[in-house]
Parts: C-alpha cells; structure tokens; sequence
C-alpha cells in the first residue's frame, strides 16, 4: 500500500470524506498521512461546494490508534538517527489539529472502534465526534513515556471532576456511554446506523450559513441514548483519590480506598496497580501539566505540549516505553527513575522549560 492509498478522499453531494485506510496499523498516522490531510482540509475550507467534512477508519477495528511512534523512535534510536523528525512530526500534527478546532466548516469524526493518542486529537478537538458501541477511547502515553497531549492539555481539563486526571494518568479505555459523560463525544450513533448517517449527510441540501444546524439536525435523527455511563457512578472516587497534587498522594488515595473496603475498592486497587506500571516520569509531567493547563485554549495546549515533546524526546523514557510495548513486546520497561518516590520536581519542571526559537509559535 503507497501513501495515496492510505489516507483516501471522496465528495458525496455537499459532503467530503476522508477514510484513513491503515487498518493493519489500527489507522495510526504516519508524517505523511499528516501531510495529505491537511491540505485536503485547507482546500475544502474555501471549496463552496463543499457543506461539511466526515472523517473515519478503514477495517472495523479502529478509528485511528495514535500517531506513528515507531517512526519516532527510529528516528531517536535508529541507524541512521534523525534528530529533526520529532521538531517536524509533532509540528505538523498540532498544526493539523490546530486546523481541526478551528475548522469553519462542519467536521464530523466517526470514531467508532480504538480511538487513541493522534485519533484523539484529530476527532475530539473536531466539532461532532460520533461514538458507537464498537468505541474504545484511551490516552495511554503515560504507559510508553509520553503524556497525553494533541490538545488533551484542553480536553482532559474540560471532563466532569477529576476524570480527566484519571484518564490522563492512568490511560483508561472508555466506551461509548464514558466518552459522551466526558464531553469526548458529542453523539451515539449505533455502528450500523453510520452509513445511512453520512448518506443522509450527502444527500442534505444545504443553506449557506445554515450547515452546522442542518448537520447537528442530521446526527439528531440517527442518534440513540448508550446505557449508563460506569465513570458517573465511579466519579465519586476519582474525585476523591485524583485529587492530590502529586502522584505519591494519589497512590496513598487509591491505596486507603481500597483498604476501605466498600464499592470502590476493587476499583481503587486495580487503578493503583495500573499506575505502578507507568512511567513515573510521565506521571508526574502529566499532572504538573494537567494543574498548570486549566483553562487553556488550543493554542496554549498544544505549544505547551509541543515543549513537552521536544524535551522528553531528548530523554531516555519514551524510547524504553516503546521498546517495552512495541518492539521487544517484554512489557518490561526500566522506567528511569523507577519510581515516584524517586522523581526529583526540579528535574521534572526542566520538561516545562522554554525551548527558545523552537517553540511552537501561531501567527
């Protein structure tokens, strides 16, 4: 499969398509992929034509997995290395999503199956992001020794309590009912009722000034109410155990949770478990990043990500993470340091340093 055969467009009537067609990567994107999408994007921003942009995955597993850390970690430790390709990579994703948030046209993101990392942050930070059974959502960075990033400085920030903290953290897997309790998705289209939602999409006559109503109308007609959200009824607990400043005290939460005993406990227990694999790093990036970005816009989310990446890709946890996960498949990684009782917070506000003329800048 070549590059033109990954990212594939279509018009139908006032609506465009674009299908991410890496199903054997679970549509995770590539640099390349990055770059077909977002002129594709810019030319139906001014296309007259064309009333509103739908975006989805190809295989039924997965509406996009992440972005490609293999390339990333190539160009970190490979033969032969590329030191530009991170500064490059992480630059045209965020502007890419940049481009996302602030579409003027009506773009509508299927995200039914695995939704993660770079699939986050191409549907999430979109204006309708429609979920189905199949959905799956996670930001799991914190496991390879990244931190949730593409704008998820923002969207965390923007779920109910301390839920954005837990799944920041501890890089749970959502399903439909959580991703719409979250604010992730905006609707619940059952996966069979998808293809007759985009012909219906297609098949709109739209008014100029009208298309985004005239789309929230279409979605309306094929929407349905997924069963309870789980997180409602856990939110209690997280609210609760995530409400420390620093990941010592939330493990001593979690801890005193479970040795409570009651509803929670279960629950208290496996999440602290959950977290003693992370990064202890990552961890403790990610919650000094979640504290200080409440309240940020996308533009402050993703430069102050964008200078997260650029320091943890000169670091030695990303590389053990993907290692562990990716490449030997021990999933045994040598976190350095190994625990949180070892992180130093000088050392951790070093990733939060300004990286001069590196820094991702918007016009």
């Amino acid at each position: 499969m070549n590059g033109e055969d990954e990212i594939l467009f279509d018009r139908r009537g006032g609506l465009a398509t674009i299908l991410i067609n890496r199903p054997q990567a679970l549509n995770a994107l590539t640099l390349d992929n990055y770059r077909r999408l977002a002129p594709a994007l810019a030319a139906w921003a001014h296309d007259p034509s064309v009333a509103t942009v739908a975006i989805r995955g190809a295989g039924g597993r997965a509406f996009c997995a992440g972005g490609d850390v293999l390339a990333l970690y190539r160009a970190g430790r490979g033969t032969p290395r590329d030191a530009a390709f991170p500064a490059v990579f992480f630059r045209e994703e965020y502007e890419l999503i940049r481009a996302i948030h602030h579409y003027p046209k009506p773009y509508v993101a299927i995200i039914d199956g695995i939704t993660m990392g770079g699939g986050a942050g191409i549907s999430v930070n979109g204006a309708f992001r429609i979920a189905t059974e199949r959905t799956q959502f996670a930001m799991p960075e914190t496991g390879i020794g990244l931190f949730p990033d593409v704008g998820a400085t923002r969207f965390l920030n923007l779920c109910p309590g301390r839920i954005g903290r837990y799944l920041g953290l501890s890089g749970a897997r959502l399903g439909a009912a959580d991703t719409l309790y979250c604010g992730l998705a905006t609707h619940f289209v059952p996966q069979q009722q998808v293809e007759a939602l985009l012909t219906a999409l297609a098949e709109t006559a739209f008014a100029a000034g009208r298309e985004r109503e005239q789309v929230a109308a279409v979605i309306d007609r094929f929407a349905a109410a997924p069963e309870a959200a789980p997180l409602a009824a856990l939110r209690p607990a997280i609210d609760r155990c995530f409400a420390a400043d620093t990941g010592a005290a939330i493990l001593a939460a979690l801890a005193a949770e479970a040795a409570a005993g009651g509803a929670f406990a279960a629950w208290a227990a496996e999440t602290r478990a959950s977290l003693l694999t992370k990064s202890p790093t990552s961890l403790a990036i990610t919650l000094r990043q979640l504290t200080l970005g409440r309240g940020y816009d996308i533009e402050a989310a993703l430069a102050l990500e964008y200078r997260l990446t650029q320091h943890l890709m000169a670091a030695h946890d990303f590389y053990e993470g993907v290692r562990a996960a990716l490449i030997d498949r021990d999933h045994a990684p040598r976190w350095r340091p190994a625990s949180l009782a070892e992180i130093d917070a000088d050392r951790v506000a070093e990733y939060f340093a300004p990286i001069g003329e590196r820094e991702l800048r918007w016009d």
